[in-house]
């Protein structure tokens, strides 16, 4: 008998130990983990960097509040917002509290309540997340929804020029819809929504929990649109396995969140946040994403060559090490095949394959992983093209 709810279709494997690109299994085996704990442990299991600043900090001290200046935040705060290219920062404790505060952030400076999200979006599952998200299935049984959020095709600039009006507060999206199937935003989309934000005076909020801190290859994945958006979000990655969110804005929204608007008993926690500047101070060298950047098209490249055989391989789709790989192969069945041939992967949509190996993988890793897919797509499949 287990005394959690279960709220997980957990799989088979008890991890015992983690380093690198692999978790160490109770059952002997050692998995090459393509999940990096859902998109967090960029760096890898225990990055050495990171594991010797949170050991540093517990040696001084463990939590105070916020009612404490802590030196430790503002050095975060300044990486988190210097790497965006913005001005000011909010910590929570994960990526559902991080858009809860954005969308708060987002009524209160405009005094507007209307919010547009897109269909396949996943923003968290708070009572405002889960409104904002743009999935049915995440929102099965819990009662109506917040009223102000409204749904709109994504890559569908038409569709936001005939909902967008003067009530809108804000326009929230995904770069790339993770949890939806790994969908790339467009160019002309992106800047289509940016503009008609501006016109509209409607703030522009960018999702950035999974897509964040180098997984693309950016250290945020606009950055590769050139955009300029109001308010990002970010989470997984940004604390290397340590809860933490966060949410970046612009200096004219410094007047919205003063004294008492908003706040977090453990957001900023001294553990995460030093486990955070190491994480930024490693993932935000230019030098770091171009090798992601590199080693990403490297993998693409392979992936592509070694996958387009099979028939029910449909399409493969990335943004830097976020990729998804569509095909008409019974995912759950497709992942436990995975799992007992030693990888980790993860489900994305209904179909789609999503692969997130840290960003510090190497292309025997990654050679591996593709001759592991290459095996067990081979052993579902009907014909190869």
């Amino acid at each position: 008998m287990s005394y959690l709810f279960p709220t997980y279709a957990r799989w088979e494997v008890e991890p015992d130990m983690a380093e690198g690109s692999y978790i160490f299994g109770k059952d002997g085996k050692k998995y090459l983990d393509f999940t990096s704990g859902i998109g967090v442990c960029n760096l890898g299991h225990r990055p050495t960097v990171v594991q010797k600043a949170i050991a540093n900090q517990l040696d001084r001290f463990w939590h105070v509040s916020n009612l404490f200046i802590q030196g430790e935040q503002e050095k975060a705060a300044e990486l988190l917002a210097k790497g965006a290219r913005m001005d000011l920062v909010f910590f929570a404790n994960s990526g559902a509290e991080a858009n809860e505060a954005a969308i708060k952030l987002a009524r209160k400076a405009t005094g507007r309540k209307k919010i547009i999200t897109f269909t396949n979006s996943f923003h968290g599952r708070t009572f405002a997340t889960m409104s904002a998200t743009g999935q049915d299935k995440i929102k099965t049984g819990f009662g109506p929804m917040l009223e102000t959020f409204i749904y709109l095709p994504f890559n569908d600039l038409q569709a936001l020029k005939q909902s967008i009006d003067e009530d809108t507060a804000a326009v929230m999206l995904e770069i790339v819809q993770g949890e939806g199937g790994i969908h790339v935003g467009t160019d002309e989309f992106l800047h289509g929504v940016q503009q008609l934000c501006k016109e509209y005076e409607a703030l522009f909020i960018i999702d950035e929990i999974q897509t964040g801190i180098g997984r693309t290859g950016k250290p945020f994945a606009f950055q590769h649109f050139h955009l300029s958006p109001d308010i990002v979000t970010s989470a997984k990655g940004l604390g290397n396995g340590l809860p933490i969110g966060a949410v970046i804005g612009k200096k004219e929204l410094e007047r919205v969140f003063g004294p008492g608007s908003h706040g977090s008993t453990f957001g900023g926690n001294p553990l995460s946040i030093a486990a955070a500047i190491a994480t930024m101070e490693t993932i935000f060298h230019e030098e770091f994403c171009q090798e992601v950047e590199s080693i990403s098209q490297y993998f693409l490249e392979k992936l592509t060559t070694s996958l387009q055989v099979f028939t029910e391989v449909k399409e493969i789709r990335n943004l830097g090490l976020m990729v998804g790989i569509e095909t008409s192969i019974d995912l759950p069945m497709l992942l436990k095949e995975l799992r007992e041939n030693d990888l980790l992967a993860l489900p994305a949509g209904t179909n789609v394959l999503r692969l997130l190996p840290p960003l510090t993988v190497t292309k025997a890793e990654l050679n591996k992983a593709i001759n592991i897919l290459q095996t067990v797509i081979g052993k579902f499949s009907k014909a190869v093209v």
